[in-house]
């Protein structure tokens, strides 16, 4: 079959099947400076320092821009396929570290935009079930009860999210146990973030635009905010 017949038939298919067809060119990878994870002493991070199941937090690509750093205590699935919002395919390709257990993921909400702040967060990791939250293992976002798979590279399972959570791409040195963060995978939405929350972020200081500088802390949730918002 014919490169065009194929296409055509793909098109056709999903069509029939009801399925969104996707557009003809992948989205590919961001690569940003590389940014170490370190702890707060400013030590290089090291993979087995991450503890299972907790939520954890670091600023990339931008020095105002949250992300997940999470140990799911299991390996995440070796890939997947997901979609942008804007219908562009991408492979996310699992974790890294021994046991391939370590993701990290945006933690701009892909709905409307809600993220760790000093002050709350209507958004995290939840392992346990609740109600609202019937699976477990789920980053959640209270806002609006978006459910995205970590496991999964932060497929959407429940709520009104068009998209994964932007995957953050780590780097783990086999040698010296250290993690680093070097580039995003999936819909990014670093400059919808910016426009909203521009008066808030000038007015928390600096430069909200600002790359990463070359290392970045880690924190636990719990000790970067006040108060978390469970649903």
């Amino acid at each position: 079959m014919q490169r065009r017949d194929f296409v055509k038939f793909c098109a056709a298919s999903a069509a029939a099947s009801g399925a969104p067809a996707l557009a003809a060119v992948d989205a590919t990878p961001t690569l940003y400076g590389r940014v170490a994870l370190v702890d707060a002493s400013g030590a290089p991070l090291k993979a087995a320092a991450v503890p299972a199941e907790r939520n954890l937090i670091f600023h990339y690509p931008f020095a105002a821009t949250p992300c997940f750093l999470l140990n799911l205590g299991r390996p995440a699935k070796a890939s997947a396929r997901l979609v942008t919002a804007d219908r562009r395919g991408y492979e996310w390709t699992g974790g890294i570290g021994p046991r391939r257990s370590i993701v990290a993921y945006s933690a701009i909400c892909a709905h409307q935009l809600a993220y760790p702040t000093r002050e709350i967060s209507f958004i995290s990791y939840r392992t346990e079930k609740s109600p609202r939250n019937r699976l477990g293992n789920v980053i959640h976002c209270c806002a609006e009860h978006s459910q995205y798979d970590p496991a999964e590279g932060a497929r959407v399972l429940a709520g009104p999210a068009p998209q994964p959570l932007a995957a953050i791409l780590l780097e783990h040195d086999a040698k010296t146990d250290a993690l680093s963060a070097v580039g995003t995978l999936g819909g990014e939405m670093f400059n919808q973030f910016f426009t909203k929350y521009a008066i808030k972020l000038s007015l928390e200081g600096g430069a909200p635009r600002a790359s990463a500088a070359a290392t970045t802390v880690v924190h636990e949730l719990e000790n970067y905010c006040r108060q978390q918002v469970k649903c």
